[in-house]
């Protein structure tokens, strides 16, 4: 079984694309970026960026049945490279004991240049 989760983003439908895809107990949540209800981005800084992305995706999490806890791959992808341990700061804050698989990479900058970072996870929750 199959379940889309959308963000309600009108870029979903005109991509193709949702927010999130969940498969059996894996769930896989496309990269995200950090910003707010309005849709604008809600710091200049990469660290609160990363911050808000993962408190957001964990959102994401809790409402598909599963936990931070449950994520077995994170993806950073930084425009803003020079300061990369900023996005490092943050990811560690939240998954230090979790420990997932990690991938950092330095991308172009995003269609807003003002996003510096956007965050893709995999978790898969545990059957009991």
């Amino acid at each position: 079984m199959r379940e889309l989760i959308t963000s309600g983003s009108p870029w979903e439908a005109k991509i193709g694309y949702s927010r999130a895809v969940v498969v059996g107990d894996t769930i896989y949540i496309s990269a995200s970026a950090a910003t707010g209800p309005d849709g604008k981005v809600v710091s200049p800084e990469l660290y609160a960026q990363t911050k808000h992305v993962l408190g957001m995706l964990s959102g994401i999490l809790d409402d598909a049945g599963f936990s931070i806890a449950d994520v077995v791959q994170s993806r950073l992808y930084v425009s803003d490279f020079e300061n990369w341990s900023e996005a490092t700061r943050a990811h560690g804050e939240v998954f230090g004991d979790i420990r997932p698989a990690f991938a950092l990479v330095h991308a172009l900058p995003f269609i807003d240049p003002e996003i510096l970072v956007e965050v893709e996870l995999t978790a898969v929750r545990e059957s009991l």
